[in-house]
């Protein structure tokens, strides 16, 4: 194992340090593209804030580098993705492996390409804007990574964690009496992760150049058709306001069976913001631990199988479902067939894993992870473990086999709505995904 100290010294007898570059961008649509995600249409009428794209590159003292790009999306689809990283190694040869493209899972942001496809209404205009707004934002990924490389400057990166209580598990909690829970002192049902890593990117000179934070819970506080970035947007806005020329980005950690509850008004949105941001800021006023300019990444696509691939048959049965979403679910994937497309029989699954210094690790899956994951890689790589869902691809939610046993939402017959050929996932897929997390956390250790 190589081990590298903090006050590892260069050739010449200089300190080795990080080299830090940083961007941010509005992403904030221009035209009516309606906001994404709960299942209906709905035309943006205005906005609290503007929503964000913003890109971190790190630089190690080897010059190895990887980029972490954060995003106000609700959920970023392959089409999309896939054309981003293909740019990026185009035009400044960045692999795969060094780069993680995350998004927040706001529910107040915009549609992107086919995520979620089938859950909208088909309209020809709404078609042509999605498509447009999708197109601008690959090549405005692309281009937030080059300013953030080109303002690589030396840095020093340092880690700690705090704690913010506002995420309650909503496989386990009836909604309409937390609450009441809550007032009473009583204890909430079901498993959570209320860690608030913090990631600090400062200049030599002890500015705060930027500050990663991440959190494991569902921006759902708001559902109404007003631009923002609902509980994650609050907090950063309050952190570049109490932080004065720092950049301010988000993670969700794996908050798939996770909502801020109460929920359903602004002052709500506004007040879990700040308690996140309160989490961060006083973990930046205590000592944190300094991060060795060192830095290792390694990316894997692992096939997730469907327990059972739908047919011609399973499709025309449901054409007139009284669900809409599947009804137009149906009749897209029978338009496939008739062209003469196939249905594979899995789906490539995104995982990466970072280290940076001797024990911080980055882990990065695709999609709507499920707490559970999150605490089992703690538990088995350390403390000092950042499991990141919601990177790469909005693919569905991805169960752990405790929910999939379980079914409902979040590990029953879902599928068909985020356009997949199937209706459920088939139950090994945890282990799946935690065999080659443990292959590629192997890899960045050596």
């Amino acid at each position: 194992m190589l081990v590298v100290s903090a006050s590892a010294k260069a050739a010449d007898g200089a300190p080795e340090t990080w080299k830090a570059g940083v961007a941010r961008v509005v992403i904030t649509p221009e035209e009516d593209v309606w906001l994404a995600g709960y299942g209906t249409k709905r035309v943006p009428d205005g906005k609290l804030h503007d929503l964000w794209a913003k890109a971190v590159c790190l630089e190690d003292a080897e010059g190895n580098r990887a980029v972490l790009i954060t995003t106000d999306f609700q959920g970023v689809p392959k089409g999309m993705s896939d054309r981003v990283f293909d740019r990026l190694e185009e035009r400044f040869g960045i692999e795969r492996t060094q780069v993680m493209l995350t998004f927040s899972h706001n529910h107040c942001g915009p549609r992107l390409g086919e995520d979620l496809v089938d859950y909208y209404p088909v309209e020809e205009e709404q078609v042509g804007l999605v498509e447009r707004y999708t197109d601008a934002m690959v090549e405005t990924m692309v281009d937030l990574v080059g300013e953030s490389m080109e303002s690589l400057a030396p840095a020093v990166l340092k880690a700690g964690q705090g704690t913010a209580t506002f995420a309650v598990n909503r496989r386990n909690n009836t909604e309409a009496e937390v609450p009441a829970l809550i007032e009473r002192g009583e204890p909430l049902a079901g498993p959570v992760d209320h860690s608030v890593p913090v990631l600090s990117i400062e200049r030599p000179d002890g500015s705060q150049a930027a500050v990663l934070f991440g959190y494991a819970c569902h921006p759902t506080t708001l559902s109404f058709t007003t631009w923002c970035g609902d509980y994650p947007g609050f907090a950063q806005v309050e952190l570049e306001r109490a932080f004065p020329g720092t950049t301010a980005m988000f993670v969700n950690t794996c908050g798939g069976d996770q909502n801020p509850i109460p929920r359903r008004s602004v002052e709500l949105c506004e007040r879990y913001g700040e308690e996140l941001a309160d989490a961060v800021g006083e973990t930046l006023q205590r000592p944190m631990e300094p991060i060795a300019p060192v830095l290792r990444t390694a990316f894997a696509m692992v096939e997730l199988p469907y327990l059972e691939v739908v047919t011609r048959e399973h499709l025309n049965e449901r054409l007139d479902d009284a669900n809409a979403i599947v009804a137009r679910w149906a009749a897209r994937l029978l338009r496939k067939l008739d062209a003469g497309e196939t249905f594979e029989a899995s789906y490539p699954y995104p995982v990466h894993a970072w280290r940076l210094g001797e024990d911080t690790l980055m882990i990065g899956m695709g999609a709507e992870t499920v707490v559970d994951y999150a605490l089992r890689f703690k538990r088995e790589y350390g403390s000092n473990t950042w499991v990141c869902g919601y990177v790469d691809d909005m693919i569905a939610y991805i169960p752990s086999r405790r929910v999939w046993e379980e079914g409902g939402y979040e590990g029953g017959s879902y599928l068909y709505e985020y356009g997949r050929p199937a209706f459920r996932w088939a139950g090994d897929v945890e282990e799946r995904i935690a065999a080659t997390v443990d292959r590629l956390v192997r890899d960045v250790r050596e």
